[in-house]
């Protein structure tokens, strides 16, 4: 079984609800994501994604386009994520990693050589932004044949009749962006979000994550009483991108702003 339908299986059991944190690989400076990857994991991370840097990001706002922008400067490419993560499952083989980028980076290198790589190093899931899966026929057998999830994202503005294409391709979990626009939006409305949900439970089976608009405990909390995992990520870079100065206070910045996510969330299973 894959980590990420082991690891949502066990939550299930446990009637907890999944925190996905995102960070980007390499910002502010490669040699700091492996340390900040185990951070998040004691934190309370059920599953990390790790943004792969690439030069134009489109569904991002300015804060992971600047992330981007800060690891690029070190020149880091999709070879030094995978040495990342094998660096990182040196210590922790159970949480889930999932690479979520864009197709160029992985272009470059080819589907096949980038799903053995991916493999290779302990990788578990891709989501690819601008991959939708109408054209997705050749690369989700070729991460299927390396037990690699294909995950893809859901907008509010998706019909049903291509939620339901999604449903049809997805794996490992589908990702809900609970806003219109970019990452880092503005505030996110749990019932709305309810109502996006409820049609996509019909569709599918996957497990369904929200991400977009998540800042804080409460926020997180909100989301969590609809959704099966809650996803941040703007609210985590903007910790990395305040202390890029002080790079030692990181870990412990990202802990903060995790672990109220965690207690918030858990709270909801014992309240």
């Amino acid at each position: 079984m894959n980590r990420i339908d082991q690891r949502f299986a066990d939550l299930k059991a446990q009637g907890r609800k999944a925190l996905i944190p995102y960070i980007t690989a390499g910002d502010p400076a490669p040699e700091h994501t492996v340390s900040f990857m185990h951070a998040l994991v004691e934190a309370g991370a059920d599953i990390i994604e790790l943004g792969v840097p690439f030069s134009d990001p489109m569904a991002d706002g300015p804060v992971i386009q600047k992330a981007c922008e800060r690891a690029l400067t070190h020149g880091v490419r999709l070879s030094h994520l995978f040495a990342m993560v094998s660096e990182f499952r040196q210590l922790d083989t159970h949480t889930p990693i999932v690479l979520m980028g864009y197709l160029n980076p992985i272009e470059r290198i080819g589907l096949a050589a980038f799903a053995e790589q991916a493999a290779a190093a302990g990788v578990d899931g891709v989501l690819t932004v601008d991959m939708p899966p109408e054209e997705a026929s050749e690369f989700g057998p070729v991460l299927k044949s390396r037990g690699l999830a294909s995950i893809f994202l859901v907008a509010p503005t998706t019909s049903n009749a291509r939620a339901a294409t999604i449903c049809d391709h997805g794996e490992g979990y589908l990702y809900y962006v609970s806003l219109k626009g970019v990452t880092g939006s503005a505030i996110l409305d749990a019932g709305d979000v309810a109502q996006h949900l409820a049609p996509l439970r019909e569709m599918s089976d996957l497990p369904l994550c929200v991400g977009f608009g998540i800042r804080d405990g409460a926020s997180a909390a909100e989301v969590a009483k609809v959704a099966d995992g809650v996803i941040v990520g703007s609210a985590l870079v903007n910790r990395i991108a305040e202390n890029v100065q002080t790079p030692d206070r990181i870990s412990g910045e990202l802990k903060a702003v995790l672990g109220e996510m965690r207690q918030a969330i858990d709270a909801l299973s014992v309240g």
